[in-house]
């Protein structure tokens, strides 16, 4: 039982002070679950992402389920992702109550316009370990290059290079 209290508080902790989404909240995760209470390796953290990363739903939910599972079951699933969700729904909440009166106000644009290079760091750190993590080679990071290549000049659905990935590494699996 403690340990789904620990869930919880942790992923209330992280759902609270993360702004940005769930990208921006893997420096928190990896920091409590692999380092601090060393709950999941390293290596296994970065598979887990992966893993979310091809889910749907939200990723912040996600994670806290898989991480929540991986560590105490169906009740530390549960724990943690009502740990993540409800500070999002009670902000969004409290958004929704009073956008209006604050929509306009100057203080509160320059609050979000401050925090903005903020949740930029907060998802890019992440992205950086994840790259060092992947032991890329000039081969495979070809791939990524490619991929970001074809969606953005060429406008591929993502969902077709998704697809062109997973079938390629079968066929290579195979080979």
């Amino acid at each position: 039982m403690m340990t789904c209290l620990q869930l919880f508080r942790i992923f209330l902790n992280i759902g609270a002070f993360t702004l940005g989404g769930g990208y921006a909240m893997l420096s928190m995760v990896k920091q409590a679950i692999v380092e601090q209470k060393k709950w999941i390796s390293e290596k296994e953290f970065w598979e887990m992402i992966t893993i979310v990363q091809s889910l749907p739903g939200v990723f912040a939910i996600n994670t806290a389920l898989y991480v929540g599972y991986k560590i105490k079951g169906k009740t530390g699933a549960l724990a943690a992702m009502l740990g993540a969700g409800i500070p999002s729904f009670f902000i969004i909440l409290l958004i929704a109550t009073f956008f209006v009166e604050f929509k306009d106000n100057e203080i509160v644009e320059r609050i979000f316009k401050g925090i903005r290079p903020c949740v930029v760091a907060l998802i890019l750190a992440p992205a950086i370990q994840m790259i060092k993590s992947a032991n890329l080679t000039w081969k495979t990071i070809s791939i990524p290059i490619i991929a970001a290549l074809l969606i953005w000049l060429c406008h591929v659905s993502p969902i077709y290079i998704i697809i062109a990935a997973a079938l390629g590494g079968q066929i290579l699996r195979r080979i």
